[in-house]
């Protein structure tokens, strides 16, 4: 495999590539357990390569940049695939988070459980399609995981990187699925507190989108106390900011361009920051606006009362608090990396794609 880069940043195209090697090496092991594996695993690879911007390598690898990591090491091709360990994380992530939030598509295409539904009805199997597929992207979901762990732990990597990365690799995983469980909790429970809301972004986005792949690439090049401390502060904020785009995306977006279907938070029942500030501001000057907006979460809506709800975000003040979040984030983020002993290219770099993620459509 052949690496490039762009100026110092790992090229998407070089991640997309030791992604695509890693997966070579799956496949074979695969076919030997049958066509019925094979096929499974070319669902995941699928579900991983046809798309995503590959933000959380990309940063686990400027994370690395910034603590003096050389592009010309001979090693920088290990950083890079070890990195790319994050697309496996978050590839298991989003199955199953489709399979929690009953999603039919993902990235333009159907959602894994509803990809495995077909093949059931396809091939004419016994027993129910939808808990078929459930039950097989679950089990991919696993396996992502799984193998996100295996790509790491043949990186190539020194043992004595290994060591060092292996505490910041163990919290990611945890924090993810800890978030996840916060959200389910906070839309079983109707909690409609911000705090609430912000902590499920904390742990279900910040910390594998930015902060940990951050510390992971600076632990592999033996980041100081101060560098570490400064990539969690910036990472925390740049990946909560990241969220509450996120949440703007999920209601305002054009699903042409997001592949997922406008305003599916709101039929969801999403607890997101975004809702919980329209509730606050509109029970403070109208109790029956915030009335009507607890009556519609989490329920099918028609057309005209999903334009009605995101009208209402909108003259609540909701959409302007939330974009006034996403600056003040990114502006105190921005400042915390500028007085980072971090690299100047890294900051460079950094700073380029903190206001990427934050200007998305996608």
């Amino acid at each position: 495999m052949t690496v490039t880069y762009a100026g110092g940043a790992a090229d998407v195209a070089a991640i997309d590539a030791a992604l695509g090697d890693f997966f070579a090496g799956r496949r074979a092991e695969a076919e030997a357990l049958g066509p019925d594996i094979a096929a499974t695993v070319s669902e995941l690879e699928n579900f991983v390569l046809r798309g995503g911007k590959r933000i959380r390598p990309v940063f686990a690898w400027l994370g690395w940049l910034g603590a003096g990591g050389d592009p010309g090491d001979p090693r920088a091709q290990a950083v890079l695939r070890a990195s790319a360990a994050f697309e496996l994380l978050h590839a298991a992530g989003l199955i199953h988070d489709d399979i929690i939030d009953a999603s039919l598509t993902r990235r333009g295409h159907p959602a894994a459980h509803v990809a495995f539904a077909e093949r059931h009805r396809a091939r004419r199997f016994s027993g129910d399609s939808a808990a078929f597929g459930v039950g097989a992207a679950i089990v991919l979901g696993d396996l992502a995981l799984i193998w996100a762990d295996a790509l790491v732990r043949a990186s190539g990597l020194p043992a004595e990187v290994q060591a060092r990365v292996s505490p910041v690799w163990a919290a990611v995983r945890s924090e993810v699925m800890c978030g996840q469980l916060l959200d389910l909790i906070n839309q079983a429970s109707d909690n409609e507190d911000i705090e609430s809301a912000l902590r499920v972004n904390q742990y279900k986005t910040a910390s594998y989108t930015v902060q940990r792949p951050l510390q992971f690439g600076g632990a592999i090049a033996g980041a100081d106390a101060e560098l570490t401390a400064a990539y969690g502060s910036f990472g925390s904020d740049i990946g909560i900011a990241f969220q509450l785009r996120d949440d703007l995306l999920g209601v305002f977006g054009d699903p042409a361009v997001t592949g997922k279907p406008s305003g599916d938070d709101i039929r969801e029942g999403k607890r997101t920051v975004l809702f919980a500030t329209a509730l606050r501001l509109a029970g403070a000057r109208d109790a029956a606006s915030a009335d009507y907006l607890r009556t519609r979460i989490g329920t099918d809506l028609e057309a005209d009362e999903l334009d009605r709800v995101r009208d209402m975000l909108v003259e609540v003040g909701a959409v302007e608090q939330v974009e006034t979040q996403i600056s003040a984030r990114a502006e105190r983020a921005l400042a915390v990396l500028e007085a980072s002993n971090a690299t100047g290219l890294a900051k460079r770099h950094l700073a380029d794609m903190a206001v990427k993620v934050l200007q998305r459509v996608q």
